[in-house]
């Protein structure tokens, strides 16, 4: 009969570096990825809203551009973080419980829970992400931007308990020299293969290779560097290509000779042509494509401004404006343009791109062009415009 190995305990992990002054100071930096990560990604949901009972800003034009990029920055940077921190403190996961004081049952039960739902959530976020980023999207059952939203909230829920819970040994061993042995388990003397302040350098250089690895997405002077960024700059005009033409199923409807864009208000509507809109007088801006995978490029669209457009309408200052495309599916087919947005001079029917008219994958005819505006939300194709009563 072959034997079973015995269960792991405590006991079993011998080495100093599984230490809480090591979690604590991979923590410290790990916990404040994370709150990077969650603040940047409410304001990308947020920007995100149909309406908004606080309007999203126009100003600066590169504010989404700054904090989605920071969001997958720090999100990325959390990975190598986050694996060294479980690493450190797995010999927990085989304590035993103590059921006999209610006091410490209380405190274990606190801890290991919130630690479950912070390693789980965390896991799942960190792993959807970085496919998100990537653009790959396996799973058929859930909305990522729904689920990520959600369990957002209950990764930082549980951080909090668990910064709490632990703050008494956290402040401890942060007041302490790293190699102080005040708060180890009696069983983690063995040397490691380097020593705590090496094992705790070598995880901020990992998060830190990490980070330029993939932060030529956002930040142009990385690029050469950025073995890993899923954007970076490549595209008409310098401007990366998310989805093509042929992937919208647009390719005969934008290239239509007779297509005409159709603005409405007050229901009535009027019609214009490419040439009429090429006969308005256009407009050069200087703004930032910035998408919620990361990536963002800078480009120099000229068109109409959708205010000029609208006026010229008849509409008057202070709706918001439904944007349709032509493509005939996707959760963003049909946008909402908020009134400070459309009333905004920066704010485009972009008809150019670096000086040459639109490629049919960049939006040709027009597309929305707007400063400080998720890219899922600048649409392209545009064939209406609807001013909301």
């Amino acid at each position: 009969m072959v034997s079973r190995p015995a269960a792991p305990t405590p006991d079993s992990f011998t080495s100093r570096l599984r230490s809480p002054a090591v979690a604590a100071r991979v923590g410290v930096w790990l916990g404040l990825s994370f709150g990077i990560c969650f603040v940047t990604g409410l304001v990308s949901h947020y920007a995100q809203l149909p309406s908004h009972p606080i309007p999203f800003p126009t100003s600066p034009s590169s504010g989404y551009r700054l904090t989605q990029g920071l969001h997958v920055i720090s999100g990325v940077a959390a990975i190598p973080l986050l694996l060294v921190k479980l690493w450190s403190v797995l010999p927990k996961l085989f304590e035993a419980v103590p059921l006999r004081d209610p006091r410490r049952l209380l405190l274990t039960v606190l801890e290991r829970g919130s630690i479950a739902l912070l390693v789980a959530a965390s896991i799942f976020q960190l792993a959807t992400g970085v496919l998100n980023a990537a653009q790959w999207y396996p799973w058929l059952t859930f909305s990522f931007r729904t689920t990520h939203y959600a369990l957002a909230w209950v990764a930082i829920g549980a951080l909090l308990v668990h910064i709490a819970v632990k703050l008494p040994i956290t402040r401890d061993v942060l007041l302490a020299d790293i190699d102080a042995t005040t708060h180890d388990r009696a069983s983690a003397t063995a040397p490691g293969a380097l020593s705590r302040r090496a094992l705790v350098r070598t995880s901020f250089a990992a998060a830190g290779v990490a980070v330029l690895a993939t932060a030529g997405s956002t930040v142009p002077w990385l690029r050469q560097v950025s073995l890993f960024a899923t954007r970076t700059g490549e595209g008409p005009g310098g401007v990366p290509i998310n989805k093509s033409a042929r992937a919208a199923g647009v390719v005969e409807s934008a290239s239509a000779p007779d297509w005409r864009l159709e603005v409405v208000v007050g229901g009535v509507a009027t019609s214009w042509s490419y040439d009429d809109l090429r006969a308005i007088p256009q407009h050069t801006v200087d703004l930032p494509i910035a998408c919620v995978e990361g990536w963002s490029a800078q480009g120099t669209w000229s068109g109409v401004r959708v205010s000029d457009l609208l006026r010229a309408a008849g509409a008057t200052a202070g709706a918001d404006v439904d944007v349709t495309s032509l493509q005939q599916a996707g959760a963003f087919r049909r946008t909402v343009l908020p009134a400070n947005f459309a009333g905004d001079d920066r704010t485009l029917l972009a008809l150019d791109l670096a000086g040459e008219p639109l490629s049919l994958d960049h939006g040709f005819p027009c597309r929305l062009i707007a400063p400080n505006r998720p890219g899922v939300l600048q649409t392209k194709w545009v064939s209406r415009l609807e001013v909301s009563a």
